[in-house]
């Protein structure tokens, strides 16, 4: 069984450098451990702080101009899609909740995945 996802839930991603508060922007009205619970359209992270991905264009640029090392750049996450694969089961206004086994990916290749919900005392399908 899985946890809900819920507003201030820690992510990580795979190249990025710190880790980040998910805000639920989807709904405000159905709670968990009385914090609005995630859909899997609530992708809008912020920031993982610096970015590390060859395909981030910036870090890119950076990396060339530093004769091929490693320059991580600040990180600006492109999230074109929504989490998967979420719990089509439990519906939350007619889009299915967010799970902490589901993943978030970013155009750039990494991979943002939950790290910790304040909710771990409710469990999901």
């Amino acid at each position: 069984m899985a946890n809900p996802v819920v507003n201030t839930t820690l992510c990580t991603c795979s190249f990025g450098m710190a880790p980040s508060v998910l805000p639920v922007t989807s709904q405000q009205t159905v709670l968990a451990c009385n914090l609005p619970v995630a859909t899997i359209q609530d992708n809008r992270c912020p920031t993982f702080g610096m970015c590390s991905s060859m395909a981030n264009p910036t870090v890119a640029s950076a990396t060339a101009a530093a004769m091929g090392a490693l320059t991580p750049m600040p990180c600006v996450p492109v999230l074109t899609a929504p989490w998967t694969p979420g719990v089509p089961t439990v519906l939350v206004g007619g889009i299915p909740l967010l799970n902490n086994t589901s993943k978030l990916l970013c155009a750039y290749g990494g991979v943002i995945q939950v790290t910790m919900t304040p909710a771990m005392t409710i469990q999901t399908p």
